[in-house]
């Protein structure tokens, strides 16, 4: 049986990789990107690559139109914009999206494409840019069983992890819930660290002690050493686009009438250093500005004592 032609939109830190994985396995996929040297590099590597001039161009063909992009205004914007694919999505494709989206724009996309004859599946990732590129994402996904159906063998061979989590926009409630719980932990671990530098204590030997410890998290394995006490600041993930997924979960538990008043505080912590540091930056960059508030800086090593 021959395999779905694919199109693959948003060549990203994480999509670019995604990609690489799906031409690695034999699939024929039509590329897009706004920056277009990323599709030419993409279709220099694999012979069945090729770039796209637009979303609608990129899409004309395919029997699975898969898009990793900052958000769901932007996935809807690409759907119904000029030069979208909404416009050319054949009738029975499917839409895979595996940006972290607001499940309200993914209500929104789905419906033009259902008026299109085409479905859609909702699944975001966790695993970061090593993630992707390693193909050990862990994939939150919503839809019904038959679209998954149809999507789990790209997902199988884009991450370890795949959990069908219920109907359209239930993978993007995950993980803006999951990324809720990172942000809190990213914030705590940050404070610990900090009273800690204060109080005499060596910050590299503190996550040590934490990853081994009940106050490990995978933030604390992969930040602090690696980004931090060396000042690199440099994941890749925008502070911006975390400071989104908090707005998400935030509107989830919302609508269901719950209260969550650690995660309310976190949110305006989060927002304000985003302002201090601007979105655009590293999500790293939560632990500056933590640092100027705090007026101490997470160095390896302890404090001279006074």
């Amino acid at each position: 049986m021959s395999l779905p032609k694919l199109s693959f939109i948003g060549l990203g830190v994480m999509g670019l990789p995604m990609a690489r994985h799906l031409a690695a396995a034999g699939y024929h996929l039509s590329v897009f990107d706004t920056d277009e040297e990323r599709g030419r590099i993409l279709a220099g590597e694999f012979g069945t690559v090729t770039s796209a001039s637009s979303p609608a161009a990129a899409a004309e063909h395919a029997d699975i139109v898969i898009t990793m992009l900052p958000n769901g205004s932007v996935v809807n914007a690409v759907a119904e914009g000029d030069g979208g694919f909404a416009g050319t999505i054949k009738p029975g494709a499917l839409l895979l999206d595996t940006s972290s989206s607001e499940p309200w724009n993914t209500a929104k996309t789905a419906k033009t494409l259902q008026a299109k004859g085409a479905a859609m599946v909702d699944a975001p990732v966790s695993g970061a840019e090593a993630g992707a590129i390693a193909g050990e994402l862990v994939f939150m996904v919503g839809g019904s069983e038959d679209d998954v159906a149809r999507a789990m063998p790209l997902l199988e061979i884009m991450g370890a992890h795949q959990f069908h989590l219920g109907p359209l926009g239930a993978g993007h409630r995950m993980k803006s819930l999951n990324n809720l719980v990172t942000c809190v932990t990213f914030m705590a671990t940050g404070e610990a660290l900090l009273a800690g530098k204060r109080a005499g204590l060596d910050p590299d030997k503190m996550i040590d002690v934490m990853n081994l410890s009940t106050g490990g998290s995978w933030v604390g394995r992969t930040h602090f050493q690696q980004r931090i006490f060396n000042r690199a600041f440099d994941d890749p993930f925008k502070l911006g686009l975390m400071v989104k997924d908090i707005g998400i979960a935030m509107r989830v538990a919302e609508e269901t009438g719950l209260d969550m008043p650690i995660s309310r505080h976190t949110a305006e912590l989060w927002r304000a250093i985003e302002e201090m540091e601007g979105a655009g930056s590293s999500v790293s960059r939560l632990i500056a500005g933590m640092e100027k508030i705090a007026g101490t800086e997470l160095t390896p090593g302890s404090l001279p004592e006074e």
